[in-house]
Formats: structure tokens, C-alpha cells, sequence
């Protein structure tokens, strides 16, 4: 780097400060610029057949969400997406469905997050190619904002649900499971 005298350097005029536009205000606080830590949607999918049985064990979890059918399963979309809220929604999940893996999709602009989880544990990030190479359409229709949650049929809202129902539900389902075999 050649040695310039102080007062030669390119940018700046004799001080140690760059000269900034006039007006231009430097917030103290730079969060701002970064965005919101919390995804526009956050979904869990997972391969418990029934909306209302997913629904169910999102109760005993004390997560709330609404829950889709799917023909492979159903998907559970989170309220509460801030901070860490859906990671800890996945882990708690998938205590309350011990054995069956899901998958955590969060979308935050253009960018996907794929997390899987099994019995309360983050197995790692996926590859959201992997992921959504298999998923339902109304996955992909949720992701993209093609459609709401209004317009998806089926839709089973964790709103409602008692703890006590939720065990009645979940044991009747059981039970049907138990009949087909």
C-alpha cells in the first residue's frame, strides 16, 4: 500500500473520521436493518394421518397451531413463530408423537429452513430441495402464499381443544389404529 501523507489519503480530509453525508443518522440500535427474527410461516410436517389427532398432541405440547391434511400426513402450522418459539414447538411435538419423525420448514423472505426432529431431539438441518421433493402440494401452496389457511379444506385449529378432549380424541384414533391391524 503506498505510504500517503495523511492529509493525501483518498477519503479522507486531515481527521481520523470519514466524512459522512449530511443528515445521514446511524441508528444506535442495528436490528432494524437486519429484519425480524420471526419466518413468515413455520410448518411442521409429519406423518400422523389425521389433522385432528396432529391437532390433539399439539394440545398435550400446548403449542398452538392449525392443522392440514395432507394425503401423507398432516402439517401443523405455528403461531407463534418469534425467536426460538418454532424450534421449541418441533422439540415438544415430537415428544408428544414419540417414534415419528417431522420436519421444521420455516421461510423467512426467499430463504428455507428444513429441521427434523425426533422424540424432543434437533436430528439437523435438511436440504429444503429434499424436503420439498416429496412434500404435499398444500405444503408448497402454504410456502409460496399461493393459498391460506382459509382457503385449504380440512383445516383443524388447536383453538377449542380441551386437554381432556385432546386424550379422547388421541385415544379413539389409537383405537381405530388398533382395530385395522
Amino acid at each position: 500500500m503506498p505510504n500517503f501523507p495523511e492529509s493525501d489519503r483518498p477519503g479522507l480530509s486531515g481527521s481520523s473520521e470519514p466524512e459522512l453525508p449530511e443528515g445521514l443518522e446511524i441508528p444506535d440500535d442495528l436490528s432494524a436493518l437486519t429484519g425480524s427474527d420471526e419466518p413468515e410461516i413455520a410448518v411442521l410436517i409429519t406423518q400422523v394421518a389425521d389433522a385432528e389427532a396432529l391437532a390433539a398432541a399439539c394440545v398435550l405440547a400446548q403449542i398452538e397451531v392449525d392443522a392440514v391434511p395432507t394425503p401423507v400426513g398432516a402439517l401443523a402450522v405455528l403461531r407463534d413463530r418469534s425467536g426460538e418459539a418454532p424450534r421449541a414447538a418441533a422439540a415438544r411435538i415430537s415428544q408428544v408423537v414419540k417414534g415419528v419423525p417431522l420436519v421444521l420448514v420455516t421461510r423467512d423472505g426467499e430463504q428455507l429452513t428444513c429441521r427434523r426432529y425426533t422424540d424432543g431431539a434437533d436430528d439437523g438441518e435438511l436440504p429444503p430441495g429434499l424436503v420439498l421433493g416429496g412434500a404435499p402440494e398444500a405444503l408448497e401452496d402454504l410456502l409460496t402464499g399461493h393459498l391460506s389457511l382459509d382457503e385449504l379444506p380440512g383445516v383443524v385449529s388447536s383453538d377449542g381443544i380441551g386437554r381432556l378432549k385432546a386424550v379422547r380424541m388421541l385415544s379413539a384414533v389409537s383405537r381405530k389404529a388398533r382395530k385395522k391391524k
